[in-house]
């Protein structure tokens, strides 16, 4: 049995600190393609997160992705 992962609670995304657009689940590459994004790392009020990595923000999970974007992929609520 393993163990679960604890995910950082990083609140709401505060405008004037540096964040990465946040997409829903069911974007598609192309809608954000266009933004000319092209970072190794998502950004959630200045703090720098690696591709892969997951986030809490209001009960919602968020998992950093290419081209360093956030995409919505579920609520981050224990059940």
């Amino acid at each position: 049995m393993t163990k679960p992962v604890a995910v950082p609670e990083v609140g709401a995304p505060d405008p004037e600190l540096k964040n990465s657009p946040i997409f829903d689940n069911e974007a598609e590459e192309w809608e954000y393609e266009d933004l000319e994004l092209e970072a190794g790392v998502c950004y959630f009020n200045d703090a720098p997160y690696p591709l892969g990595e997951y986030v809490s923000s209001g009960g919602e999970l968020l998992r950093c992705m290419e081209r360093g974007v956030w995409v919505r992929v579920g609520s981050s609520q224990v059940k």
